[in-house]
């Protein structure tokens, strides 16, 4: 599998990540996600909508736990034309354990456990560990790619003020 150019470590120690980059200016590949219903999930679901994609490891672990409440809650300020999808490798009933026992209602949780599509086609895949890579994407309701992040540790957490400007932004467009 090809390995992508993102610099990314985990605990400090270089890690690689498998397939695309997602370049802003790019038009969105479609991808194939599971709900915790077991049912797939496409972006395309979404089309004309400005999605946002959170990314992240592992809901079992604090700084994945405290990424998805801070979606959870700014997306209870946004307009029904904007959808945020939380994307991890995780089982879909870790995931719907998670939601049920935190409250979170306001994203789409999703899991890329069966097949790979979104870490591959999204370059977000950790080589070795089965595990996605943390940060941000974010789509227009156009299907193009205007916000990537890939957090250089993968314990750190990402940007949350540069992607709400953004939305900000979009929405008077």
């Amino acid at each position: 599998m090809k390995t992508n150019n993102k610099n990314v470590t985990m605990n400090g120690n270089p890690i690689s990540l498998l397939g695309d980059v997602a370049a802003v200016g790019l038009e969105a590949p479609d991808f194939t996600l599971t709900n915790s219903s077991l049912e797939d999930v496409k972006l395309s679901d979404f089309k004309g909508k400005t999605v946002i994609i959170s990314v992240f490891p592992s809901i079992d672990t604090p700084v994945c736990a405290i990424q998805n409440r801070t979606f959870n809650k700014k997306a209870t300020g946004l307009s029904d034309n904007i959808v945020i999808l939380s994307v991890s490798k995780d089982l879909p009933f870790a995931l719907s354990r998670f939601c049920g026992a935190e409250g979170i209602k306001n994203v789409h949780m999703l899991s890329d456990y069966k097949s790979n599509d979104f870490g591959l086609k999204y370059g977000f895949l950790i080589d070795g560990l089965q595990l996605l890579s943390r940060g941000i994407v974010v789509i227009n309701k156009n299907g193009i790619i205007c916000y990537a992040e890939y957090t250089q540790e993968v314990s750190d957490e990402p940007n949350y003020d540069n992607v709400f400007k953004l939305i900000d932004a979009l929405a008077t467009e």
